[in-house]
Protein backbone atom coordinates (compact mmCIF):
# COMPACT_ATOMS: atom_id res chain seq x y z
CA UNK A 1 0.00 0.00 0.00
CA UNK A 2 1.24 3.46 -0.86
CA UNK A 3 2.35 5.36 2.26
CA UNK A 4 0.31 8.44 1.29
CA UNK A 5 -2.84 6.34 0.98
CA UNK A 6 -2.04 4.67 4.29
CA UNK A 7 -1.80 8.07 5.98
CA UNK A 8 -5.11 9.10 4.45
CA UNK A 9 -6.77 5.80 5.37
CA UNK A 10 -5.63 5.90 8.98
CA UNK A 11 -6.73 9.52 9.31
CA UNK A 12 -10.12 8.62 7.84
CA UNK A 13 -10.67 5.68 10.18
CA UNK A 14 -9.52 7.73 13.14
CA UNK A 15 -12.06 10.43 12.27
CA UNK A 16 -14.86 7.91 11.99
CA UNK A 17 -14.00 6.29 15.31
CA UNK A 18 -13.62 9.63 17.05
CA UNK A 19 -17.10 10.57 15.87
CA UNK A 20 -18.70 7.18 16.55
CA UNK A 21 -17.23 7.05 20.05
CA UNK A 22 -20.06 9.37 21.11
CA UNK A 23 -22.72 7.23 19.41
CA UNK A 24 -24.61 5.21 22.07
CA UNK A 25 -24.51 2.02 20.00
CA UNK A 26 -21.20 2.26 18.14
CA UNK A 27 -19.17 3.58 21.06
CA UNK A 28 -19.84 0.48 23.14
CA UNK A 29 -19.75 -2.14 20.40
CA UNK A 30 -17.31 -4.99 19.87
CA UNK A 31 -16.90 -3.82 16.27
CA UNK A 32 -15.73 -0.42 17.54
CA UNK A 33 -13.13 -2.15 19.71
CA UNK A 34 -11.96 -4.28 16.76
CA UNK A 35 -11.64 -1.25 14.46
CA UNK A 36 -9.81 0.81 17.09
CA UNK A 37 -7.43 -2.05 17.81
CA UNK A 38 -6.75 -2.49 14.09
CA UNK A 39 -6.14 1.26 13.75
CA UNK A 40 -3.65 1.36 16.62
CA UNK A 41 -1.87 -1.82 15.49
CA UNK A 42 -1.70 -0.59 11.90
CA UNK A 43 -0.22 2.73 12.93
CA UNK A 44 2.36 0.98 15.11
CA UNK A 45 3.24 -1.42 12.30
CA UNK A 46 3.57 1.44 9.84
CA UNK A 47 5.88 3.26 12.20
CA UNK A 48 8.01 0.16 12.81
CA UNK A 49 8.26 -0.99 9.19
CA UNK A 50 8.40 2.21 7.23
CA UNK A 51 10.03 4.81 9.44
CA UNK A 52 12.38 5.86 6.66
CA UNK A 53 9.62 6.09 4.09
CA UNK A 54 7.29 7.90 6.50
CA UNK A 55 9.94 10.51 7.04
CA UNK A 56 9.71 11.36 3.33
CA UNK A 57 5.98 12.02 3.32
CA UNK A 58 4.94 15.42 2.02
CA UNK A 59 4.37 17.77 4.95
CA UNK A 60 0.57 17.74 4.62
CA UNK A 61 0.41 13.95 4.76
CA UNK A 62 2.96 13.78 7.55
CA UNK A 63 0.72 16.06 9.62
CA UNK A 64 -2.29 13.92 8.70
CA UNK A 65 -0.51 10.79 9.91
CA UNK A 66 0.61 12.51 13.13
CA UNK A 67 -2.98 13.64 13.75
CA UNK A 68 -4.19 10.05 13.24
CA UNK A 69 -1.61 8.80 15.76
CA UNK A 70 -2.66 11.40 18.32
CA UNK A 71 -6.34 10.87 17.62
CA UNK A 72 -6.10 7.10 17.97
CA UNK A 73 -4.32 7.46 21.30
CA UNK A 74 -7.09 9.76 22.55
CA UNK A 75 -9.94 7.37 21.75
CA UNK A 76 -10.88 5.31 24.77
CA UNK A 77 -11.98 1.70 24.63
CA UNK A 78 -15.46 1.09 26.05
CA UNK A 79 -15.49 -0.52 29.48
CA UNK A 80 -17.83 -3.40 28.65
CA UNK A 81 -18.23 -3.71 24.90
CA UNK A 82 -20.84 -6.00 23.45
CA UNK A 83 -22.17 -6.86 20.02
CA UNK A 84 -24.82 -4.20 19.59
CA UNK A 85 -26.63 -5.94 16.71
CA UNK A 86 -26.84 -9.20 18.66
CA UNK A 87 -28.09 -7.30 21.70
CA UNK A 88 -30.77 -5.62 19.56
CA UNK A 89 -29.41 -2.12 20.21
CA UNK A 90 -28.19 -1.33 16.69
CA UNK A 91 -30.95 -0.48 14.26
CA UNK A 92 -28.81 -0.31 11.15
CA UNK A 93 -29.86 -2.76 8.43
CA UNK A 94 -28.38 -6.23 8.51
CA UNK A 95 -24.88 -6.23 7.07
CA UNK A 96 -24.39 -2.49 7.63
CA UNK A 97 -21.92 -1.27 10.25
CA UNK A 98 -20.30 2.14 10.28
CA UNK A 99 -17.09 0.99 11.95
CA UNK A 100 -16.70 -2.28 10.00
CA UNK A 101 -17.34 -0.51 6.70
CA UNK A 102 -14.78 2.17 7.51
CA UNK A 103 -12.20 -0.42 8.53
CA UNK A 104 -12.87 -2.31 5.29
CA UNK A 105 -12.02 0.81 3.29
CA UNK A 106 -8.63 1.03 5.02
CA UNK A 107 -8.00 -2.66 4.47
CA UNK A 108 -8.73 -2.33 0.73
CA UNK A 109 -6.11 0.37 0.31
Amino acid sequence: MDIVNQARGYAYLCGVLKNQQADPSCGSCNSFVSALTALKEGLAKLEAQQVGEAMHLPADFSRLLAAARGGAAAIALPEQPQGQKKAGNCRLPEGVCFTKSSLAILQKL
